[in-house]
């Protein structure tokens, strides 16, 4: 023991008030007199010092380094403590102040006096200083009167007042006027903690200071910042997934209204570029076959661009160039004798590709929508059912379905998508709905001929194969 110790020792063994030394840094005791050895419950100061008090609550750990920061300029503190003795209780008043030793950091000294306290106020008080609750006693002027550990640990000694408390001090004063004035108020809001910028759920009410009387407000302070943080994390998800289909039916609109009419315009001019028309007519058909097809190049920088800004990988949609000369032996001699249905709720996309399987002698029967070809598709003999997707009654997805639930060769029917929405997911679901292939409008010529042609010979061989069965079963 060093002589400033030995000189403090000698002097208080003589007190008839509780004294004792402890080091917080080790958290062991370094001196006690007589009355604090009688009051800790141990025979002899070597007894008390060989107990090992690092085993802190939370709540006392705070409480004891707010204590380091508030004696170490010094400050005395007076406030009331309760402590556990070979775990019995009992409470004192104490007086605490930093001791320098001068042979290393202060060390913090408890002048106490024994109180009596009720049971109830003692649970009260001992309740108060564990929860995890912030809790903050606020004056008439808004400054901070008392903090439980918890309100200490959060906002430190530095005695904020109540709009400090906040991210926004303005809605802090806007609270604290409220409750001011009789109300109670409560509400989620951001605050500056000296972990950071946290969420708490903070509920103020009007009080009265029990020690002068006068009126003030009692702030209790919840983090709920992982429950905002989970909530936030919601509302983005939702967020994108509605983005998401924004931008799905943005695109598919964009593709629909773009695509439909310059269906006809690059058609029908394929068409009449190969219809006798002589050298003028002819040249001009075939120009405005070549802006068509110009424009639709832009369509389909357009819509990948407008994918690429949504996030999304471009789909190539199919764009090969129309050879006229090509159309004529497109389909060759499989396509003759073909037997077609054309779904689509368009006019002239049912005109023009009724005349492009024409040129190979295909016969062709159209539907106005889905549930017009559904009935179709049911009572008829088709070798390839062409789907369009966009239809009013009832869609081409839809109606694929429906089809594949047939009975019968109906049911084997090939089905391609002809259509102008061309996106991955969405060719997708025409396959996950029973559909063979796709064609993107605008419609190649070459393409329509040669996959009605495969397809045709295919659907040949399915109905067949559908009548064995039947026959077998």
């Amino acid at each position: 023991m060093s002589s400033d110790l030995e000189l403090f020792a000698r002097a208080s063994d003589r007190l008839r008030r509780p004294v004792w030394l402890y080091d917080p840094h080790t958290s062991r005791g370094i001196y006690a007199n007589p009355p604090a050895l009688e009051l800790w419950g141990a025979e002899t100061l070597q007894e008390l010092l060989a107990r090992d008090f690092s085993v802190l609550s939370p709540a006392v750990k705070v409480r004891t380094d707010r204590l380091v920061e508030l004696t170490a300029n010094g400050a005395e503190v007076s406030e009331r403590w309760t402590f556990y003795p070979k775990g019995q209780p009992f409470t004192v008043e104490a007086t605490i102040s930093a001791f320098r030793t001068g042979e290393g950091p202060d060390i913090l000294l408890f002048e106490a006096s024994p109180t009596e306290v009720g049971a109830g106020e003692r649970r009260a008080v001992e309740a108060l200083r564990h929860t995890s609750a912030a809790i903050t006693l606020f004056g008439r002027d808004g400054g901070r009167l008392f903090a439980n550990p918890a309100a200490y640990s959060a906002y430190g000694p530095d005695g904020r007042d109540f709009a400090e408390h906040f991210a926004d001090p303005a809605t802090g004063r806007a609270m604290f006027d409220a409750a001011a004035a009789g109300e109670s108020v409560a509400g989620v809001h951001e605050v500056a903690t000296r972990a950071g910028l946290r969420w708490h759920h903070m509920d103020a009410h009007p009080v009265f200071d029990p020690v002068t009387g006068e009126a003030g407000v009692l702030l209790n302070e919840q983090d709920v910042t992982a429950r905002v943080e989970a909530e936030a994390s919601r509302a983005a998800a939702e967020q994108k997934a509605a983005m998401s289909e924004a931008r799905q039916q943005f695109l598919t609109d964009m593709s629909h209204e773009l695509r439909t009419p310059l269906n006809a315009v690059i058609g029908f001019s394929a068409l009449l570029t190969e219809a006798g028309l002589g050298a003028g007519p002819t040249d001009q058909a075939r120009r405005i076959h070549e802006a068509g097809r110009g424009l639709l190049e832009v369509v389909n920088r357009m819509i990948d661009l407008s994918e690429a800004d949504f996030d999304v990988a471009p789909q190539a949609t199919a764009t090969q160039t129309v050879d006229p000369a090509a159309d004529e032996t497109a389909g060759g001699e499989e396509a003759l004798g073909l037997r077609v249905l054309y779904v689509d709720d368009n006019e002239s996309n049912r005109t023009l590709v009724r005349a492009m399987l024409a040129t190979q002698g295909i016969a062709c029967e159209t539907a106005n929508d889905g549930s017009q070809g559904l009935e179709a598709a049911a009572g008829g003999d088709w070798d390839v059912i062409l789907m369009d997707i966009q239809m009013p009654v009832m869609d081409g997805v839809t109606a694929a379905r429906r089809i594949r639930s047939l009975t019968g060769a109906a049911a084997v029917t090939p089905i391609i998508a002809l259509t102008a929405n061309t996106l991955d997911e969405q060719v997708r679901s025409y396959t996950e709905a029973g559909m063979d292939d796709c064609i993107a409008k605008p419609v190649n010529m070459v393409e329509l001929l040669t996959k009605t042609a495969h397809w045709g010979g295919c659907g040949w061989r399915r109905a067949s194969e559908a009548r064995s069965l039947a026959t077998a079963g």
